[in-house]
């Protein structure tokens, strides 16, 4: 019972990881396209590039924050799957000699046949 409670909180923190790293990665991408579209208004309007530079930097800025907010829920997710070994219940547990299965020798080439 408490190794199945152990499991299911621990997928529950795992997909709660993969949405964070999802969505960060998302909002990566909208704002890529807002710069993109901002500075495709500038040159559609014809004003001057000063005009709404402040506006860019500050997206830009964004940009970069969540560029290292990126990197630290990898370092997370890393930080985490070295922390499920401390856990009982999660540990990986290897059998055999720890060869691949099946080894490579294992797979016939491919051929061509007509």
């Amino acid at each position: 019972m408490r190794k199945q409670k152990i499991e299911n909180a621990a997928f529950e923190v795992a997909e709660q990881v993969r949405t964070v790293e999802d969505c960060i990665d998302e909002t990566l991408g909208q704002l890529a396209e807002l710069q993109s579209r901002m500075i495709g208004l500038r040159a559609t309007a014809g004003v001057a590039v000063a005009t709404g530079h402040a506006a860019l930097v500050e997206v830009a800025a964004a940009l970069q924050g969540l560029v290292a907010a990126r990197g630290g829920m990898a370092n997370a997710h890393a930080a985490l799957k070295d922390a499920q070994q401390l856990v009982p219940g999660l540990r990986t547990v290897a059998f055999g000699d720890g060869e691949e299965c099946p080894p490579k020798t294992a797979v016939a080439p491919l051929r061509v046949v007509a």
